[in-house]
């Protein structure tokens, strides 16, 4: 499972401390996640969607997102 947890945190100036607290759980499991080594489940993903009022897909993917510099790059392009 891919996700953006850490560029939702950084957005907001947290740590992962911080977040922890919010979703009540470890800063290790925050970290975990981050880097793809431990797949939240369906209730811990919904709780980190809400306290970044985001929808869950937004935060989590099956397949690998779209890199953002290469998303703003297409848009960039003239048609």
């Amino acid at each position: 499972m891919f996700n953006r947890i850490g560029m939702f945190r950084a957005e907001r100036g947290w740590t992962r401390k911080a977040l922890a607290e919010r979703v009540d759980v470890n800063p290790q499991t925050i970290g975990f996640l981050e880097r793809g080594d431990h797949t939240p489940s369906l209730e811990l993903a919904m709780k980190i969607a809400r306290v970044f009022d985001v929808p869950i897909e937004i935060i989590f993917s099956l397949e690998p997102f779209e890199n953002i510099a290469t998303m703003l790059h297409a848009r960039q392009r003239p048609k």
